[in-house]
């Protein structure tokens, strides 16, 4: 199996599904309510599994996060395998991801800019209409 084959993108699917879902009930204290699983890769012998996940708040929580899904990965593995009828059961590897959280600063950060933006036009009187014209004034 390639490893971006129809096969391998519909398995991967499914595994993200079958892993959210474990996360959600995992009854390890240490795993934050905010965790989303971002993305996953099933090798093509699905043997090994790359899963992404991001959590929502500061450092330590992530770190807190990391480990009880370390401790948890026999669980996950264990309802995958339940769920899904694979010929391996593939051994998770947990990557912290961080888009989410680099996003958000990104939005405020542009937020700011256009805020800023504004008051500075509003300071020399411009309007929003006068900086939109094309300048094909006919």
């Amino acid at each position: 199996m390639r490893k971006n084959s129809i096969k391998n993108i519909r398995i991967n699917g499914e595994v993200q599904k079958v892993i959210s879902e474990a996360i959600r009930f995992s009854k390890d204290p240490r795993i934050s309510p905010m965790t989303s699983v971002m993305d996953v890769e099933v090798a093509p012998d699905l043997k090994t599994c790359k899963v992404w996940v991001s959590v929502m708040g500061n450092d330590e929580d992530r770190l807190r996060t990391q480990e009880g899904l370390k401790s948890a990965a026999g669980y996950i593995r264990s309802t995958l395998a339940k769920e899904l009828n694979m010929r391996n059961t593939p051994e998770l590897r947990f990557i912290m991801d961080d888009s989410i959280e680099y996003a958000i600063n990104m939005s405020k950060k542009i937020d700011e800019v256009a805020a800023k933006d504004a008051a500075a036009r509003a300071a020399r009187g411009e309007t929003e209409d006068e900086d939109t014209s094309d300048g094909d004034d006919e």
